[in-house]
């Protein structure tokens, strides 16, 4: 669905996607100069949390706003363990960068929650009661606006809350932001939401200039709700829950029923999409993936694709409907209590993801740059009815496009293919992390039940 905003600060664009208008604001340094103006009304932004968003956005909200009179101070609890690490990072209790958590909060015009989901849900009245009249809540996730929608609770009417969701995790947020210092544009794209106006304060130019100055290149808007629903939906398919069980069925189809090795096991199952496919659907899109193959690959690629998105759009559906009702939310808050007794055991201990530690430190300089057209075939295929899925829901096709491609083949893949699959499901947040092993089974059935018998029997 589009949305039209206006901002007093930045320059807003219009593009046509699909036949779609939508608005945005391009980000880049070359911005960076009107931040002062965008946050004129904010002394001091607290960033409260220091996980996976926390590091990357307070260094670079820090870098971006030097020098505009704008204090950035990081907020942990008195006995959190990252308090060494923000130091580590240049944050410091004796100027005034890095304090108590309440404290922060209270005395922040800007309070920008980077705390885990669970913990924002166990502490939202607390927050909303330290912070000042006036003052604005900034939400990196809308999973607190789910929370709250299901529970029947409204933010208070003194703050103003908005959003701005990083389509990719916290080290990339850094690492790119560092990148634009040589390449003008370098970042992770932004979505931006404005859930409720603060008195006196322009909420939209506040939520487009925190985008800018954590290096975003593309701000698109859209709702906490949209947000929270295309963002815990799409970690449950295609990237983490969906990539997690497509690989696992996959590994097992080469090795048990083909008798492939090991390891070019792994590797066809896992870096083919990982690597070259991320690679090939960043530069060129999707479409260049089936262009790429030779006709008779061509052929069958079809007919897998075709297999694939039948089994896999029922489950996205499924998916969808289950965040969008609040019960993936629901989940979580339940999960997450019962965490305190039972640690979330890690998937790497399994043979497969022991032989992709071995593969990966056995790569040689030319990596594999060939794809699979069976493996990129069920990959698109789930990839595609992640995007019809959304767009059928009413989705700007900004905020379908980096939910399901960009962040999956920018973000997280690379960093899949670095580190692997199972350190991502083991360390990403624990909202993903339990929806990735819930969810991804799943997929791996459907691979195992519906789309391999295919392959034997072409009547199927």
């Amino acid at each position: 669905m589009a949305r039209k905003f206006a901002s007093k600060v930045f320059p807003v664009k219009k593009i046509n996607l699909a036949g779609t208008e939508e608005q945005i604001v391009q980000g880049g340094r070359d911005n960076f100069s009107l931040l002062a103006e965008a946050f004129r009304d904010i002394n001091q932004i607290g960033v409260i949390g220091w996980g996976s968003q926390g590091p990357a956005q307070a260094q670079n909200l820090r870098d971006s706003l030097l020098g505009a009179g704008v204090n950035v101070k990081v907020g942990l609890r008195s006995n959190s363990p990252s308090i060494a690490k923000a130091r580590d990072a240049g944050f410091s209790d004796t100027n005034g960068t890095l304090g108590p958590m309440i404290d922060v909060i209270s005395e922040s015009d800007l309070v920008i929650m980077l705390t885990s989901d669970a913990s924002q849900v166990e502490n939202y009245e607390v927050i909303f009661d330290q912070m000042k009249p006036g003052a604005i809540l900034g939400l990196s996730h809308g999973f607190l606006v789910g929370h709250l929608e299901s529970v029947g609770v409204k933010f208070p009417k003194h703050i103003g809350v908005i959003g701005v969701c990083p389509k990719g995790m916290g080290p990339s947020v850094r690492r790119l932001y560092e990148q634009g210092a040589s390449i003008n544009g370098a970042g992770i794209n932004c979505s931006f939401a404005v859930e409720q106006e603060s008195q006196g304060t322009n909420a939209t130019d506040v939520a487009l200039g925190w985008a800018i100055a954590i290096g975003a290149p593309y701000v698109f808007q859209t709702t906490l709700k949209d947000e929270y629903k295309s963002d815990i939906f799409g970690e449950r398919g295609i990237l983490l829950g969906g990539v997690h069980g497509i690989a696992e069925a996959l590994y097992r189809y080469f090795v048990m029923d083909i008798g492939m090795r090991e390891h070019p096991a792994f590797a066809k199952a896992v870096e083919t999409i990982t690597g070259p496919l991320s690679k090939i659907i960043s530069h060129q899109g999707i479409f260049a993936v089936y262009e790429s193959l030779p006709q008779p690959q061509k052929l069958s690629f079809a007919r897998i694709y075709a297999a694939a998105y039948n089994a896999f759009l029922p489950i996205l559906e499924e998916i969808y409907e289950e965040v969008s009702c609040g019960n993936e939310i629901r989940s979580v808050v339940m999960a997450s209590k019962r965490l305190e007794r039972y640690p979330m055991p890690v998937i790497d201990n399994t043979s497969m993801w022991q032989v992709g530690k071995k593969v990966r430190e056995m790569r040689c300089k030319q990596e594999l740059n060939r794809i699979d057209h069976l493996v990129a075939a069920i990959y698109c295929a789930a990839m595609m009815a992640q995007v019809d899925v959304l767009r059928a829901n009413g989705h700007c096709w900004s905020e379908v496009v980096n939910e399901s491609i960009i962040e999956a083949v920018d973000s997280l893949n690379p960093f899949m293919h670095a580190r692997g699959v199972a350190y991502m499901v083991d360390n990403c947040s624990t909202t993903a992390r339990i929806g990735a092993r819930k969810w991804a089974p799943r997929f791996d059935y459907a691979v195992t039940q519906s789309i391999i018998p295919m392959l034997a029997n072409p009547n199927i």
